[in-house]
Parts: structure tokens; C-alpha cells; sequence
């Protein structure tokens, strides 16, 4: 009769033995039609992989090692990672032949987690519940019971009910062709075992392939336990193979965005129409209108509003903030109860101060404007410096650029800039002076004085607007 001391030595190893991951990625893609990996390929403005490991990183794994192939040197550039290890599956003969590159790679004592770059919604929870599991000295097999299984590799079980092996679509019987439980491939167990399972590898197969499926049958002919564990949801698991089903897994990890903010206390009016390509961070009472975009870190601060049809990259909006819709923002940040557009375009380096106000067809770039400051219509400031309380009217130009450098403007507080006035940097305009309309600013403005340069203007008496000559006769 076997002790119970070896037993509890292994498991004291298991739990504390590190991570390793592997992610597959070496796949062609043909049904995207694309020269790009299919992995790079983007979902939610990153690609495929990115988000993957983005799960590994959650875990703290001691090593990544990512299985690569199409595309060659593309891909390690892309990712750009020098953390991770990257195999080269060069021809590429399978999922066990895969993983068997990726073996040079692991730390033989740790626990493997075997994931696939096309798969890029798994979350986090779902794996940590894996490696738990295999730390206890199994090993854990995630499966999901499928409406439709075509294509999969179905779970067979014994009478007991427990794992024996998994077949292959192609290779199964009519019999297990009719098991609506499938492999979604990804699983943890010991690397250790995992390099001498895939060592005996054959592809004595329909395809001619190494199967990595095939290990499983090798364990638990061997004794080894196979628990299957189970996604919380079917999007989890499912892998893109084609353009279609890239779309169609953006529109459900979309939805899933939405559902989560409204949780929060996000009002959407459509959440069927909100792209969210990065992270959105909302205090309370924000509301978000239709057809909206958001990219790179965007915070939100409390009763913001988000008109509808605006893109904003890289924004912090502090509270009552109000967008008005068609705006594209970038790299801004805007102060509180600010009123931006419609049809603003703010650019990187903007900082608004409170209570601003930006109209429609006005375009900001590497600027500070101050509190309650205006620049309603169909205007351009660009390098400057503008203080409190000043009116920039309608068609002004801050003309930054001389073809070769870029100059400051700086309009000082309670300053008036009349409408179609262009300010040649470098030009400074005092405090509370005004600009009449229609001024080319060369020199700087006086403070507390009116400052305008215009031509003469001329009338002339009988003259004469021209006319259009007649047609010849034919």
C-alpha cells in the first residue's frame, strides 16, 4: 500500500513550482486573406496576441515562450518583447510538433499552460482556475459543450465518466462525432511529463500531423487524472479563423465592454455602438452617445458627456466635461465643465483649463488655453499660450510654422482677438488688449490697448464689374 508521504511531497512542489506558458502562434490564417500573421491581426485596436498576453502577464508566469512560424522575424518585431521566448515552428507539423519546439524553452519543474494566439478573449479567471487545479496534481483541461461541435476535437469518456482520451473531427467515429464536448486545446499540467508525452508523439492521423491532443490519451492511459474545467462563457474560447469571425468576436468582446460600464454607472444610449480600442475609465453619471470611439487610455470624470460620431485617443476630461458630437480628440487634457465642439479638433499637447470653450471647425494643437476661454468658429491656435477670459474670434491663425522651426504665441488674460486676425509668431498679446478684425499681427500687441493693421479702404465711382463676352452666331 503506497504512503501518503510521497503523495503530499508532490504536491507541496506543484503548489509552489513557478509558470511557464506557451502560446501557439505560428498559424498561416489562409481564410483571412492577409499577408499579415493572422495573430497581428487586430481585435479591439491590438492584435490577437497582445491580448493573450495580456492573460499570460496576469498570471506572473516565471517565462513566456511563444511558438511562431508564418511571417517569420514579423512577428517577434511586432510584438516587440524582449522578455519573451520566441520557437520557431519551421515546417510546421502540427500542435505537438509545435509545443515540442517550445520544450528548449521551459523550466522542466514548472507547470505549462498551453494557450493559442488566435484565441484572445480567455479571461484571466479561467486560466488562474486552471493552474490551481493543476497544482493540486492533475491535470486541467479546458472544454465546453458546444450547439454545434463540427470541427472540434470531441472529449471521449470512460463509463466512470472521467477523461480517457480526445479525437480529432476528422478521425472520429459516427459514435463520437456525436459528443458535443469539445477540446478547445488549451490546458496545464507538469512540463516535466508534457516533454516525455510529446516525445512519443506519432502522426499516424487522418492529417499526417503530431497531435497535442494525443497527450492526453498517453496520460490517462498512464493513470494521470484529467479534470475538465469549464469557460464561463463560450466567447472565451473561441478562435478566429477568418475575417468573419473576427468581426463578429469584436462585436461580442464590444458588448461585453459596454455591458461592464453600464454596471458602473455608464449610461450608453447604444451599446450596441460604442468601440472601446484600449481602456475607458468613467466616474459617475457619464453618458455616451452612439458611434463612438475611444483609444489608448481615456478617462472620464464624473457627468461627463459624449455626443455622438467623436473619436477620442488619449484623453482626460475632468467632470461636466461636454463633447459635443463629430469631435476628435487626442492627446488632451481638458479641464472641468469645458464645452468642446461640435466639430472640434484637439491635438496632442492641448490643455484646457476650466469652464473653456471650443467651437465648431476649431483646431488645437500643443497649446494651453485658460479658464473660461473662448474660441468658438473656424479657427487654428497652434504653440501657444493663452491666458483667462480671453475671445478669440472667428477665422483667427496663429501662424506657428515658417517652413523650417515652430514659434510661441502667448495672449495674455482678458485679451480680445477679433475675428479673421492672424498672429505671426513669435508675438505676444498684452493683458486686456484688443485685436481688431481683420489684423496681421507682427509685432507684439500692447496690453490694455487696441492694436489693428488693415489696408486703406477705397471706393471707386462708376466702375464698372466685368462682364461675360457674348457667344458668336454660328
Amino acid at each position: 500500500m503506497p504512503s501518503i508521504a510521497q503523495p503530499d511531497a508532490v504536491h507541496i512542489r506543484l503548489m509552489t513550482a513557478p509558470l511557464n506558458v506557451v502560446i501557439l502562434a505560428a498559424g498561416k490564417g489562409t481564410r483571412m486573406k492577409s499577408d499579415l500573421p493572422k495573430v497581428l491581426h487586430p481585435l479591439a485596436g491590438k492584435p490577437l496576441l497582445a491580448h493573450v498576453l495580456a492573460a499570460a502577464d496576469s498570471l506572473s508566469p516565471e517565462r513566456i515562450c511563444v511558438v511562431y512560424g508564418h511571417g517569420g522575424e514579423a512577428l517577434p518585431q511586432a510584438i516587440g518583447r524582449p522578455d519573451l521566448a520566441w520557437a520557431k515552428q519551421e515546417p510546421q507539423l502540427g500542435t505537438g510538433h509545435a509545443v515540442q519546439q517550445a520544450v528548449p524553452h521551459l523550466n522542466p519543474d514548472a507547470l505549462c499552460l498551453i494557450l493559442y494566439g488566435d484565441v484572445p478573449l480567455t479571461r484571466p479567471e479561467t486560466l488562474q482556475e486552471m493552474t490551481l487545479i493543476a497544482r493540486e496534481g492533475v491535470i486541467a483541461l479546458l472544454t465546453v459543450r458546444l450547439a454545434n461541435p463540427a470541427g472540434y476535437g470531441r472529449i471521449v469518456r470512460n463509463a466512470r465518466g472521467q477523461v480517457e482520451r480526445i479525437v480529432e473531427h476528422k478521425d472520429a467515429s459516427p459514435e463520437e462525432l456525436a459528443i458535443d464536448e469539445v477540446n478547445t486545446g488549451i490546458l496545464c499540467l507538469p512540463a516535466g511529463k508534457l516533454a516525455g508525452w510529446l516525445s512519443r508523439l506519432t502522426n499516424q492521423n487522418a492529417q499526417g500531423e503530431y497531435y497535442l491532443t494525443d497527450v492526453i490519451g498517453m496520460a490517462a492511459a498512464e493513470g494521470e487524472k484529467v479534470i475538465p474545467c469549464h469557460p464561463a462563457a463560450e466567447w472565451e474560447v473561441l478562435g478566429i479563423n477568418s475575417r468573419q469571425q473576427l468581426a463578429e468576436l469584436e462585436r461580442t468582446h464590444q458588448r461585453n465592454i459596454a455591458d461592464a460600464l453600464m454596471v458602473r454607472g455608464v449610461t450608453l444610449i447604444d451599446p450596441a455602438r460604442i468601440d472601446v480600442r484600449g481602456s475607458l475609465e468613467c466616474g459617475k453619471d457619464v453618458l455616451i452617445d452612439v458611434n463612438c470611439v475611444f483609444e489608448g487610455r481615456v478617462v472620464l470624470g464624473d457627468g461627463v458627456k459624449v455626443g455622438a460620431n467623436c473619436v477620442l485617443k488619449n484623453v482626460t476630461i475632468a467632470e461636466g466635461g461636454d463633447i459635443r458630437p463629430f469631435c476628435h480628440l487626442e492627446g488632451a487634457s481638458i479641464g472641468a465643465r469645458a464645452q468642446i465642439g461640435p466639430y472640434s479638433r484637439l491635438r496632442p499637447g492641448t490643455e484646457l483649463a476650466e469652464e473653456t470653450h471650443i467651437g465648431n471647425f476649431v483646431e488645437i494643437k500643443n497649446s494651453q488655453v485658460g479658464f473660461n476661454s473662448k474660441i468658438n468658429h473656424l479657427s487654428y491656435v497652434g504653440d501657444a499660450t493663452v491666458g483667462r477670459k480671453v475671445n478669440i474670434g472667428a477665422g483667427t491663425i496663429t501662424c506657428n510654422y515658417d517652413g523650417a522651426n515652430k514659434f510661441r504665441t502667448v495672449i495674455e488674460d482678458n485679451a480680445f482677438i477679433g475675428s479673421d486676425t492672424q498672429l505671426v509668431a513669435p508675438v505676444t498679446v498684452g493683458e486686456g488688449a484688443t485685436l481688431g478684425a481683420g489684423t496681421t499681427l507682427t509685432k507684439d500687441a500692447p496690453a490694455g490697448q487696441l492694436t489693428m493693421s488693415r489696408a486703406r479702404q477705397l471706393s471707386l465711382p462708376g466702375w464698372q464689374r466685368p462682364t461675360k463676352s457674348g457667344k458668336g452666331k454660328g
